[in-house]
């Protein structure tokens, strides 16, 4: 064997060397495009059943997303925002909650967009009997009628509109029962704790203890709408707008359809 045949051996063995060091070390340095992603999301609590199903079907094409959401009062959630808590995604009952963040430049621009719409409706224990219309709530034998607390429960701010706009508010406002968000006023009524109640017509719809005595006139209350958006201060920008675009899909408004929403 030659020099250069010696020099061409030593070569090949000290590039193995190299490799056989390098190699392990390049098989698990994870792909940017596998790690997980966790997108936390604040809702209003009339979301909770068909956002879940969504939740589970997205997932299904995103395994390395994770939606954890936070469900609440319109209100309180936004109040959480403005204090700095590390949420993606808003999504609200009622504008004024997305309007003030806005506002304030905590929404991300262009993402801003309607998830869908509801409809308020009046609802009793299911074996109840007598209530059929608002002006029933004013009777006597009518003594706890629960609402959302209206300055941060959307449902109840557009609860006080509708018996305004009916003359009644001063007859029934001793009556009322104030909850934090529309889950507590279903289920003040589900149990019997009180005598009539208002929620999303999506709220009555997955209970069975519950029944609808009429819906509200939309001319007496404000448009019940669900923006949603982006907030400027997510570190999962690409995810939350892509999540966003899933809501608005055919897909996602299939489900919503299916829980009594309102979408176009």
């Amino acid at each position: 064997m030659n020099k250069k045949q010696i020099l061409g051996w030593i070569a090949l063995a000290v590039t193995s060397c190299i490799l056989a060091i390098t190699l392990p070390l390049i098989t698990f340095i994870p792909s940017p495009a596998q790690s997980n992603i966790n997108l936390l999301v604040s809702a209003a609590a009339s979301t909770r059943d068909v956002l879940t199903e969504i939740q589970d079907i997205y997932q299904q094409s995103k395994p390395n997303v994770n939606i954890t959401y936070n469900f609440g009062a319109s209100g309180a959630l936004q109040r959480q925002i403005e204090q700095g808590a590390p949420v993606d995604i808003f999504i609200s009952a009622a504008r004024k909650q997305v309007d003030a963040l806005e506002q304030k430049g905590l929404l991300l621009p262009g993402t801003r967009t309607n998830l869908a719409n509801n409809r308020l409706v009046l609802i009793v224990p299911k074996n109840s009997t007598g209530i059929n219309s608002f002006f029933n709530l004013t009777q006597t034998r009518v003594r706890r009628i629960a609402v959302g607390e209206p300055r941060s429960v959307p449902a109840g701010e557009y609860a006080d509109q509708v018996f305004k706009k009916l003359g009644i508010f001063e007859q029934v406002k001793p009556k009322l029962v104030l909850a934090n968000n529309v889950r507590q006023v279903l289920a003040a009524v589900e149990s019997g704790d009180a005598d009539a109640g208002l929620v999303y017509a999506t709220d009555a719809k997955i209970s069975s203890k519950v029944k609808v005595v009429v819906a509200a006139d939309q001319k007496y209350h404000s448009a019940i709408v669900y923006p949603m958006a982006v907030i400027k201060t997510s570190k999962n920008i690409p995810a939350g707008k892509e999540f966003l675009n899933f809501l608005s899909s055919n897909q996602a408004k299939a489900i919503l359809r299916k829980y009594g929403f309102i979408v176009s």
